[in-house]
């Protein structure tokens, strides 16, 4: 069974940094291109960044490039974004999807930026 798990986010003024986990199991992040995408209050989900099965060339939304980057831990199995100089308008929840399909993500964990 397909599984992703999110976890990191939480309440954070502007500028500040969050790291975010998503936990996978059921099959293996190496092996399928991985998506972060989020949702903000009231908004549809919009794509955020993506890492390619089996290689590092990641791509970025533009509003959040320099700024956010994508990775993955192959032995641990967990796919991760790391949120620098974060902006109120970053604020939403956050999923990872198996294969960038919208439909296979997890539960999300939210992420609030805010003075």
């Amino acid at each position: 069974e397909v599984q992703l798990v999110e976890s990191g986010g939480g309440l954070v003024q502007p500028g500040g940094s969050l790291r975010l986990s998503c936990a996978a199991s059921g099959f293996s992040v190496k092996s399928y291109t991985m998506c972060w995408v989020r949702q903000a209050p009231g908004k549809g989900l919009e794509w955020v960044s993506l890492i390619p099965a089996g290689g590092d060339s990641t791509a970025y939304i533009e509003s959040v490039k320099g700024r956010f980057t994508i990775s993955r831990d192959n032995a641990k199995n967990t796919l991760y974004l790391q949120l620098n100089s974060l902006k109120t308008e970053d604020t939403a929840m956050y999923y990872c999807t198996k294969d960038c399909i919208y439909t296979q993500r997890g539960q999300g964990t939210q992420v609030t930026v805010s003075s």
